[in-house]
């Protein structure tokens, strides 16, 4: 069994590492990705294929504290009818260069808080949606919701377009950590909205709880989990709340001397983490949750479990594009990233043109390095075999990238003829493993605790 003491020798209650759901991570990102090369990546997509889209909505009714996203508040419906206008216009545009014969495998709209959008415009968005790619056969679309603001005639109009998964933040049901968070949100009221959603005919529930807030406790997060089972949700993410105030500025709210220790923060986890096993949820990944008969049980049992920015996925389509203000499209070329700021988005694209303000074209070593980390984050093992059906690469050059993990964590990996493996006890340093095979450089104030 790996002890507090060993992990603490090999750095994991020191280290700031990426989250890493991409390669390579966001910060690397440059302007040299511009919008004339989006559009020719766009276009490059094979006619007749299965492609996600993502619709970011950066509009909040009040911004919570714990939030580093890139969101603003409105206490009117105007901008964001605005800028529910803007993204058809942007769909429009994606429409005129998209190949014939594309569907949607995954469509997903986050923020931000999309249920601040009237029922009228859900329907309008969605249309506008649909006239650019129809949703595929067996095709998923899913909505965060906030418990707090959705109603009878939004949820009606979200069932009526197809959602067939809705994801639900909870963060933590204790009272003081959410006053303390700036989040506001009871049990009746998420145990509401949970009920009304699959009384709307939507199956599928996702629900998110944070870990290391302030004033958590073990008991405290053992109650706010059991009162998230309760709900039965099908899928859970488990997040480390990642306090970043020099990213995010509203987080300066949060007193840090409320905060849980790295050593703390793992008991958390753990504590949170058994509650979940113990409930015949399997575990998923380093921070995921699912019951048996959801996609993403079913991927990680069949070896197609997938990590992209919303986390772990199912989706197994090579292309993803995003709309909204600095959304991260994902090709098989590289990486596209809209402006961030939503005046700037809304302005370029009502003069016509795509948003593309920064982002990065994949070479050789990354699509290599990538796989190799996507593997070991989302099945704790690399396997040559399949590394080399994948890319031309050999065997040895493999154990050369084996070796630098099992270097660096003496003791924590097996390597084999099969390819490297974490054990089970050594999984809580998956990320900083991930680290030691990425070839760029860190800036360890850009990053959240490892643990």
């Amino acid at each position: 069994m790996t002890t507090k003491t060993q992990l603490a020798k090999l750095g994991l209650f020191d280290a700031k590492v990426p989250r890493y759901t991409s390669y390579p991570t966001a910060p690397h990102f440059k302007n040299d990705v511009t919008p004339d090369l989006f559009q020719s990546w766009i276009e490059a997509i094979r006619p007749g294929s299965q492609i996600s889209l993502y619709l970011h909505v950066p509009f909040c009714r009040r911004l919570c504290w714990f939030c580093a996203c890139r969101t603003q508040g409105t206490s009117s419906a105007s901008p964001v009818a605005a800028y529910v206008e803007t993204l058809k216009t942007e769909l429009a545009m994606l429409a005129r260069h998209l190949p014939e014969g594309v569907t949607l495998s995954r469509l997903h709209w986050g923020g931000g808080t999309p249920t601040l959008l009237e029922a009228g415009m859900m329907t309008d968005l969605a249309g506008a949606v649909f006239d650019v790619a129809p949703m595929a056969e067996d095709g998923e679309f899913s909505v965060e919701i906030d418990p707090n603001e959705i109603d009878d005639a939004r949820l009606s109009a979200l069932a009526a377009a197809g959602m067939n998964r809705a994801s639900i933040g909870v963060q933590d049901f204790d009272d003081e950590i959410q006053k303390t968070i700036g989040r506001i949100q009871g049990y009746d009221v998420t145990r509401d909205a949970a009920e009304a959603i699959r009384a709307h005919g939507v199956k599928s529930l996702n629900a998110d709880i944070l870990y290391g807030l302030p004033h958590q406790s073990q008991a405290r997060i053992t109650e706010s989990v059991q009162k998230l089972l309760s709900l039965s949700p099908d899928r859970v993410a488990l997040y480390g709340y990642a306090h970043v105030p020099w990213m995010a500025k509203r987080q300066q709210m949060i007193p840090s001397d409320a905060l849980p220790t790295p050593q703390e923060r793992l008991d958390l986890f753990e504590t949170a983490r058994k509650l979940f096993m113990w409930d015949n949820y399997d575990e998923i990944g380093i921070d995921h949750f699912a019951v048996p008969t959801d996609g993403l049980s079913i991927a990680q049992k069949n070896g197609t479990l997938r990590r992209n920015f919303q986390g772990y996925t199912d989706d197994t389509a090579d292309v993803l594009i995003g709309l909204g203000a600095s959304s991260i499209s994902r090709f098989p070329q590289g990486y596209a990233q809209n402006a961030p700021a939503t005046s700037a988005y809304q302005g370029k694209v009502r003069d016509g043109k795509f948003t593309t303000s920064r982002g990065h074209a994949f070479s050789a070593e990354d699509k290599l390095r990538g796989r190799l980390i996507e593997m070991l984050m989302c099945d704790f093992e690399i396997r040559t075999e399949d590394m080399r059906a994948e890319f031309d690469v050999s065997a040895d050059a493999l154990g050369g990238y084996y070796n630098r993990v099992a270097e660096q964590f003496p003791g924590m990996v097996r390597i084999t003829d099969r390819g490297l493996y974490i054990p089970a006890d050594a999984r809580p340093l998956t990320r900083m493993m991930a680290r030691a095979l990425d070839a760029y450089d860190l800036d360890k104030a850009g990053h959240s605790s490892a643990i």
